[in-house]
């Protein structure tokens, strides 16, 4: 599995001009399935983000407050209280490096995709990790208000 991974002020996801799911703030996670992915690979993505140290420790979440400086991510989702957007998106599997139109063959068909991907949101769950969700399929648009920027690349086959 890949995941591409925001910490966020916020986001949201928009189906046919209503909006499917929101939060405030956490991480918006873009995730695929690749061929062959199963139960350890969403096990490997769903501990990655739950235990992700991208969040600074402020005097709200019983910090000294806020530092300056990427060594001071020092707290995860739980930590600070936040939640969780997962849209599906198998382009991150898109292979471009033989051309301009990007290949799509490691990406997992269709239906083993979709079983990959709804495994993930309850094994965050089980996590204690909420999680808001976009639609499998769908052409959705997604709004992400970046916190830092932070971003974050996950691949549970460790190619990255």
């Amino acid at each position: 599995m890949r995941a591409v991974v925001q910490r966020c002020l916020g986001a949201q996801v928009w189906v046919d001009g209503k909006v499917r799911a929101a939060i405030g703030r956490g991480l918006c996670v873009f995730a695929a399935a690749a061929d062959g992915d199963d139960e350890p690979d969403v096990r490997y993505l769903a501990d990655k983000l739950a235990g992700l140290r991208v969040f600074p420790q402020t005097a709200a979440d019983g910090g000294e407050g806020v530092r300056a400086g990427p060594a001071r991510m020092t707290c995860n989702l739980r930590q600070v209280g936040g939640e969780l957007l997962l849209v599906p998106q198998f382009t991150l599997y898109g292979d471009v490096r033989r051309g301009l139109r990007p290949d799509f063959t490691s990406a997992a068909p269709p239906e083993r995709a979709r079983a990959v991907l709804q495994a993930l949101p309850a094994a965050l769950r089980s996590r204690a990790v909420p999680v808001a969700e976009g639609v499998f399929g769908a052409h959705m648009r997604v709004e992400v208000i970046n916190d830092g920027p932070v971003t974050i690349l996950l691949d549970s086959a460790r190619r990255f």
